[in-house]
């Protein structure tokens, strides 16, 4: 930096950024290196390993990701308000640096725990997490509920971009 010249206040940047030295040679075929997460579930019957399976990634069940794991974590609740609660609770966590060391939080995946529309309550409880950090929403997929894993939702098309998956 040239001497006398400010440098600009540091800002936050909502989503995955990557850095990339100068003159580096850009990703092959124009395609991004998918990036590495680890699902980690809030609270039981969260769907950690149906995402991991659809969208790759490791399933870290409830427990933090380990040494080794990816330390890029989603986190991943149901709709419910025992849910919304519990991925609230794990979001503070992140917020006040209490999460183990190394870890970074890159989003909230929240999977429907029914189909069709959030009630109002609950709707209003999910805009309050989208105001302080990426969040995904996951619809009602029936065929799930028989194992049929197959390809991620179009209406994912959002998360498919953020974990590489392919469609």
């Amino acid at each position: 930096m040239q001497t006398g010249m400010r440098q600009g206040p540091e800002i936050w940047i909502r989503g995955p950024v990557t850095s990339q030295e100068p003159g580096a040679p850009g990703p092959a075929h124009g395609h991004a290196a998918a990036r590495r997460f680890s699902w980690v579930g809030t609270h039981g019957g969260a769907g950690v390993s149906t995402l991991a399976a659809v969208y790759g990634g490791h399933d870290s069940g409830r427990a933090w990701p380990g040494p080794g794991d990816p330390a890029s974590v989603l986190l991943v609740a149901r709709t419910h308000a025992a849910g919304l609660d519990t991925v609230a609770g794990a979001v503070e966590i992140f917020r006040r640096g209490q999460a183990p060391p190394g870890l970074d939080l890159d989003a909230v995946v929240l999977v429907a725990d029914a189909p069709g529309r959030l009630p109002r309550p609950l709707a209003q409880r999910v805009r309050s997490l989208e105001s302080v950090i990426d969040v995904y929403r996951v619809p009602w997929v029936p065929a799930w509920r028989l194992g049929e894993l197959g390809h991620p939702p179009r209406e994912t098309s959002a998360l498919v971009r953020l974990t590489g998956a392919a469609r």
